[in-house]
Parts: C-alpha cells; structure tokens; sequence
C-alpha cells in the first residue's frame, strides 16, 4: 500500500472540522432573510401627461404590474401614486395625494406592493390611509412580519367554521338579529337615522378584545367626535384609519384595505377582532373614480365592473381563518341613497354578507332608536345563537310586530274592536312592551342577557294590561 493511500485513509478516518461561522456568515444570511430589501435594480420613467388625478410614464410598461406602486420626488417630498392602466408606451398612475407638483419630466421609480408591518404596539393609535400615525404620537414600531394590504381571502375549506355567538349588548341585535363570532353583518342606512351612533354602541361593546375602524369619507368634524366621544373606555383597545371625504379616491381606497390588514394581524395572533367600516359605499364610490380613469366602461348606474369583482374580495377577508381561535367580526355600513335599499352597490354587498340590519327612517322620526325595523333585518346564523326556544318566541313576536304594523292605519281610523282578533289583540297588547325593550342609547349600559330584559318587560306590560282590563 503506497504512502499517498495511507494518509487519504487516515484523513477519513480523522472527524471533520465543524466549520465556524463567522460575523461575515451572519451578516450574509440576515440580509438575505430580509423580505423588505430594495431591489438592486429598479425600473424607472418619466412623467409624460398630467391630469387632474393621474398620471402618464413612459418607461416603466416592462417593469410594473397592476397595483403596484411608484414613487416621485419632488424636492424633498415623495409622491406615492398606484399603477391603474399599463399601455405599451405608456402607464397611467393614480397619486395618493394631489398631483399639483408634478412635473413633466420628472422621474418616476418602482417601489414594490404596498405592504405594512403592523404590531400590538399600535392599539390605540389613529392612522391615515397610508397607515401612517396622524395622531400627533411617537413613530409606530415595526411588527414581526410584512402583511400585503391586498391579500387573498383564506380558502374556504380551511376557514374554521363559524358557530359561536356573540353577546354585543345592543338588544335589537343580541335578540332578532343575533350575530357570532367571524360573521359579516351589514348596516343599511340613510342619513340622518342613527348610524354613527349604532357603530359606536356596537365598538363600545366587551365581547371584542379588540376593535379597528375605518372611517371612509367622513366629515372631518366627525372623525374626532368618533374617537373622543364614542369610543369611551374602548379607545385603547382601538385601532382607527381615517381617509375623509376631501382626501383622493386612492386614499378612500385603501384605508379599507389597511384597516383589514391590521384586524388580520390581530386576528392570527388569536385575538377576536370587531371590524368596523363606516362606509363600503364610499369605499365603491373611490374605486369607481379609480376604474373610470383606468379606462373602465360604465355598466350599472356609472359603476365599471371592477367595483363589483373587488368589493367580494375585500369583504371575504373578514371572518375566520384557520386558527383554532382568532377572528374578525366584521360590521360594514352601507349608505343608501335616497333611501334606496336596491342601489348597484347596497344590493351586491346583501348578497355577499351573512346578514344586514336595516335602520328605518320612519323608525327615527318615531323617535326610537336605535331605529331597526327588525320585520326588515336578518342575520343568516342566527340559528346557531338561538337556542329552540328562543327561536320559537322570536318568530312568534315577528308575527305580531308585522301584524300590528299592518294594522297601523286601521287602528289610526278607529276601526279597530277588542275581541274580534284574538292575534291582533295579543300583537296590540305586546309590540308596544317590544318597542320600549328595544330602546337603548350610547349611555344606557350594555345588557348582558337581552332575553331576560324582555321576558320582564313583557310580564310587567301583561300585568299593567290585566290590571287596567
């Protein structure tokens, strides 16, 4: 046996050296870890046209995609602004803000999908719709993983199944329209009937460990008189995203999309979430600004089909994922105009949700409020929160509340006799008890069985019926 296969024997036998790694080695692999890293090689344009509310680059088709963003700079600022329209020579961009510093010329760099990294540090926090702070606080802290503003729905045969129900406090719900934990329930309202008022006794209520709001195209004088007045002891448990009515269709946009994006956080660190959105309509109403300078056609009242193929997934976020606990429980307000419960956008949104409320104006001018007709709100799972018993009073206390309210006018003329309807009798003697059970504003303190409430209120107006008979 020669020497050379002596010493390859002896080295193979001899164990091999555990390499060490170095500072270098750590250095490589945390960069290479970092998801957020700017790409060492950018596309860029030119701004070529400049209209009221977007923009044209030439340069940049070969390098975007839809939806992702670009940035322009502009002396110290930088203008953020979405990719809506990708042409051979030329991409139309829609900016986050006002476009009346851009130049012709000036130069336009991709920066990627829009993403946040939110973080438990941020509940009591108020943000624009950019997820920036607004608030006058100190800088938000970076959370443990980026989260895509746009992400997909969970698929729907990993969603766990929704079942538990939610005690909110508000008894025109907790009792016709009860709601469970994940749902996604609909307030349909016109002006002026309650609305803001409901949201607020449904943020207030103690079965949320937390609660994010997005307000969409609100009046500016309202937005602080939500979170100062409204929110109550809730407010630091609360996250808000505000984009007021004078701020650009995009910002109206995409504060939905960010206020999601945090409830989703929350939501898969376990935590039961209540997601208030305070308009979808609004919401319609920007992204039909942003389809329509897409190049969009108008097919159903000057909505494109865009609207209607993104709204499903915006809404389908919401609920439960597939988490052993957590979940978004989602409340979306829909205006209705002119009191048009059969609008494009209020009639494709009824038919995506499990449920809606109807808050009825001629409930408020009654001076009832919260003003629901509950003969015209359902709540798809409220089997699973009624147990038989109770869904067997319910619908025999919708029967009365339809039959009295179909005999409003007879009654109103005198026509009405005791004793010749023994059902118009029983409606005549209980609704008005429903009626007054039913009454709860912001201050009145949350109830925590409603059924027990209106069981007393109905035994005491019997009482007060047999004892006047």
């Amino acid at each position: 046996m020669t020497s050379e296969v002596m010493e390859a024997l002896v080295r193979s036998k001899k164990p091999q050296e555990q390499k060490v790694e170095t500072d270098l080695d750590v250095l490589v692999k945390a960069v290479s870890n970092i998801e957020s890293q700017i790409p060492f090689i950018r596309g860029g344009g030119r701004v070529a046209e400049i209209s009221a509310s977007s923009y044209g680059v030439r340069g940049l088709s070969k390098f975007v995609k839809l939806g992702e963003c670009v940035s322009v700079c502009v002396g110290e600022k930088s203008y953020l602004g979405q990719v809506v329209r990708i042409e051979p020579e030329l991409v139309t961009i829609k900016s986050f803000r006002s476009n009346l510093d851009i130049r012709l010329g000036m130069t336009v760099w991709q920066s990627g999908t829009f993403s946040l990294w939110p973080d438990h540090s941020w509940s009591g926090r108020i943000l624009n719709g950019l997820g920036q702070p607004i608030d006058g606080g100190k800088e938000l802290r970076r959370g443990p993983r980026k989260m895509d503003v746009d992400a997909l729905p969970p698929d729907a045969m990993t969603r766990r199944r929704v079942t538990k129900p939610v005690k909110t406090g508000v008894k025109a719900i907790d009792i016709f329209t009860p709601i469970c934990e994940g749902q996604r329930i609909g307030i349909f309202a016109g002006s002026g009937v309650g609305k803001s008022t409901f949201l607020a006794m449904l943020a207030r209520s103690e079965a949320f460990d937390k609660v994010v709001f997005a307000l969409v195209g609100e009046r500016g004088r309202e937005v602080r008189e939500f979170i100062e007045d409204a929110l109550g002891e809730k407010r630091n448990d609360t996250i808000g995203v505000i984009s007021t009515s004078d701020e650009s269709p995009m910002m109206r946009r995409m504060a939905p999309k960010v206020a999601l994006t945090i409830a989703e956080y929350f939501r898969d660190r376990g935590e039961h979430v209540l997601l208030i959105l305070d308009s979808i309509t609004r919401y319609a109403h920007a992204s039909r600004d942003v389809l329509l300078a897409s190049g969009e056609v108008p097919v159903a009242r000057g909505y494109p089909p865009g609207v209607f193929s993104e709204m499903p997934k915006l809404l389908e976020r919401a609920g439960t994922n597939a988490n052993e606990t957590g979940a978004i429980t989602a409340v979306f307000s829909v205006l209705v105009d002119g009191d048009d419960h059969n609008d494009p956008v209020a009639d494709n949104i009824r038919g995506t949700l499990d449920g809606h409320i109807v808050l009825d104006r001629s409930i408020a001018e009654q001076g009832r409020y919260p003003a629901v007709n509950i003969l015209s709100s359902v709540s798809r799972l409220a089997r699973k929160a009624w147990s038989p018993e109770q869904e067997k009073l319910i619908l025999m206390l919708r029967s009365f509340v339809a039959r009295y309210e179909d005999t409003r006018d007879l009654r109103l003329m005198g026509a009405y006799k005791q004793g010749v309807d023994p059902e118009l009798d029983q409606a005549v003697s209980w609704v008005p008890g429903i009626y007054q059970t039913l009454q709860q504003g912001l201050e009145t303190p949350a109830v925590h069985d409603a059924f027990v409430e209106l069981s007393k209120s109905l035994n005491d107006h019997a009482g007060a019926e047999a004892t006047t008979g």
